[in-house]
């Protein structure tokens, strides 16, 4: 399976179901629309992709996933994060300059981490910056669909970013996506494994960025959402029997017991016989026998002598 986790979404765009149904032709089976948010996030979060979508004639073997990029512009945002990763099935990151990379790669709670590789970075990639976020489970994205449709700088850009970034994290936690804003943009799976092999990395680790990689940012991003920690994950707990009236009645019988004696009162047979339950005779202890048999002699003396 084939994936692509950066199709820019705009409300309106008419061009997103050709370059949907574009994708499925290429050999892609699972995409992700992006929404990008520049500067303060809104008071209320939700999601800006709607499910479903309201266009017609979308290919039906084509997994859709909604996911969302943070423009780290303010350290202010990062408290909300946790709130902005409830209302989207993927949360990325874009980092603008060295600093915010560097909260990107060590301590923000995001699934991918996406740079702008078509502007002039004033920094160098460092392999123990990316090696700690490939350790969290983080993804280093790669996007050609800019450089592709845009100017010979930014094309030259991209080259040159794409082999530092390759070279620096050693090819390991790289996923490469299209970005590409119009069907023109995209291109096949194996078209862009070989384009990164020419960039520096290697066709098993370019295979893997297509497929494997993205496959674990969507499962680890799901995990997050649904279980407990990351550790437990209910996906189905089973249906309750439907009970007998006789068990039934034993359970409220039981409940009213409970409840009389959080009240302070004692327990009436006639309740239990209400209910339903079965009153079991409680067996006698021999202290108890013998005095009833005393009490029945003494009983029994004093008929005698009336």
């Amino acid at each position: 399976m084939f994936y692509d986790l950066n199709v820019p979404y705009h409300a309106g765009d008419a061009q997103l179901p050709r370059t949907l149904a574009f994708l499925s032709e290429l050999g892609y089976n699972v995409v992700a629309l992006n929404h990008t948010i520049v500067g303060k996030l809104p008071a209320q979060i939700t999601c800006a992709i709607p499910c479903p979508l309201p266009y017609k004639d979308l290919p039906p073997g084509l997994q859709i996933h909604r996911r969302v990029t943070l423009t780290l512009t303010e350290s202010y945002q990062n408290a909300r994060l946790t709130e902005l990763a409830r209302a989207y099935d993927v949360l990325a990151v874009r980092p603008i300059d060295e600093r915010t990379l560097q909260l990107a790669c060590s301590s923000l709670d995001c699934d991918i981490i996406s740079v702008d590789l078509t502007q002039r970075l004033p920094y160098y990639f460092k392999f123990k910056m990316l090696s700690e976020a490939v350790k969290s489970g983080k993804r280093l994205e790669i996007c050609y669909g800019q450089g592709l449709m845009s100017d010979s700088s930014a094309r030259r850009n991209l080259i040159s970013n794409a082999t530092q970034l390759i070279r620096a994290s050693r090819g390991r936690g790289l996923m490469i996506s299209s970005e590409a804003k119009a069907a023109v943009g995209c291109r096949g799976a194996w078209d862009a494994i070989n384009l990164a092999t020419i960039w520096g990395l290697s066709q098993e680790r370019g295979f893997e960025a297509m497929s494997k990689e993205p496959r674990s940012v969507i499962v680890t991003a799901q995990l997050k959402r649904t279980s407990y920690r990351g550790v437990i994950d209910v996906v189905y707990g089973g249906e309750k029997p439907e009970r007998k009236p006789v068990e039934q009645a034993k359970v409220n019988g039981k409940a009213k017991e409970k409840q009389a004696v959080h009240n302070g009162q004692k327990r009436k047979a006639q309740d239990d016989a209400e209910a339903g339950a079965e009153v079991s005779e409680i067996p006698l202890s021999k202290r108890e026998q013998k005095r009833r048999a005393k009490k029945a002699r003494t009983d029994g003396e004093g008929l005698q002598g009336g």
